[in-house]
């Protein structure tokens, strides 16, 4: 990893030399990157979560926006302070610093502020997880069996046991391998979207609170979708995988 900035005026960029020689604006520009058949496809949720490719490597491409009620008013405009205030320069170095702990999360590849009066703009390009599906859809397929279950809540564990709060731990942010064979509980779940996200020193009140988020994450979804595999001998075993 090699963590490189460049600043023009009011647009600032971050990105890993690693893996890229330099960042061009069209690579934030979804239109611009259709335009290169460099888009390969998206998905929906607070925005629109766009999939390219970028110097041969799938890459996901996230434009940050307000969730609630403050979204109306704001959208994707946050108040400006400082750079390493933003989300996305800390969202980038956060995944960058868990990635080199060894802790199954995407590796960011860019990010992008654009600062305008006492606003900002923000966008972060990681990259993808091939072969992967998140555990909302796994379960509207079918259910998964005791050691994926166990997996899941030793992957949460891991992440927790490192002081890794997950702002927004839910159904939608744990991703699976998508055919569904587990060879172990230390591979095939992956943690995404640290938006938020923090090292704090490890406590059991914030984590049990991640783990009750995730709990009325699944909850609700049993309650809107239908088929949606999930019960509560699920959970138990979820709980035995993070107890170790």
């Amino acid at each position: 990893m090699n963590p490189t900035e460049n600043h023009r005026g009011a647009q600032h960029v971050l990105f890993d030399a690693d893996q890229l020689s330099g960042v061009e604006p069209y690579f934030f520009d979804p239109a611009a990157l259709a335009q290169a058949g460099l888009l390969r496809g998206s998905a929906e949720g607070r925005g629109t979560t766009h999939f390219v490719e970028l110097n041969g490597a799938p890459c996901v491409l996230r434009h940050y926006r307000r969730g609630g009620l403050v979204a109306k008013l704001l959208d994707d405009r946050y108040r400006w302070a400082s750079l390493p205030e933003t989300r996305a320069w800390r969202e980038w170095h956060l995944l960058a610093d868990l990635e080199k702990q060894g802790l199954p999360v995407p590796r960011p590849v860019a990010a992008r502020v654009i600062t305008r009066g006492l606003f900002y703009r923000a966008d972060l390009i990681m990259q993808r997880l091939n072969g992967t599906r998140s555990l909302c859809q796994a379960l509207e397929n079918g259910p998964l069996s005791t050691v994926q279950w166990s997996a899941i809540g030793h992957c949460i564990r891991r992440f927790h046991d490192a002081g890794v709060y997950h702002a927004d731990l839910n159904a939608h942010n744990i991703l699976l391998d998508a055919e569904g064979s587990l060879l172990s509980e230390e591979d095939a779940v992956w943690l995404i979207d640290f938006d938020k996200g923090e090292i704090r020193p490890p406590a059991l009140d914030w984590q049990q609170a991640n783990l009750a988020r995730l709990r009325r994450s699944l909850d609700k979804l049993a309650g809107l979708r239908s088929p949606f595999h999930f019960a509560e001998a699920d959970w138990r075993q979820l709980m035995v995988g993070w107890q170790g």
